[in-house]
C-alpha cells in the first residue's frame, strides 16, 4: 500500500531543508516518531527511515531516543548474528 501525503505549499516551502533532501528527511523523522511512541518497531521504523540496523541505532543515539526491545527485536539480533 502507498500513502500520498499532501503537504500545503506554504509549509514545504518554510522547511529549511534542500528540495532534493525532503522526502527522505520527512521519511526519517516520521520513523523516529512513530518509533518512539512504539507504533512501530525497530525493524519497520528502519525500514521507513530507508537506513541499515547500525545507522537507525545512531540516529536513535544522536537523538537521546529510547531503545524499545522487543521479541521481534530479538529474533532479529539472533538471525542476524547467524548469519
Amino acid at each position: 500500500m502507498n500513502l500520498n501525503l499532501t503537504i500545503p505549499d506554504d509549509i514545504y516551502l518554510a522547511m529549511k531543508i534542500p528540495d532534493k533532501e525532503k522526502k527522505n528527511v520527512l521519511l526519517k523523522e516520521l520513523a523516529l516518531s512513530l518509533y518512539e511512541q512504539e507504533i512501530l518497531s525497530f525493524g519497520k521504523a528502519r525500514e521507513l527511515a530507508g537506513l541499515s540496523k547500525w545507522e537507525f541505532h545512531q540516529l536513535l543515539g544522536e537523538r537521546k531516543i529510547e531503545r524499545h526491545y522487543s521479541m521481534e527485536d530479538l529474533r532479529e539480533d539472533i538471525e542476524y548474528g547467524q548469519e
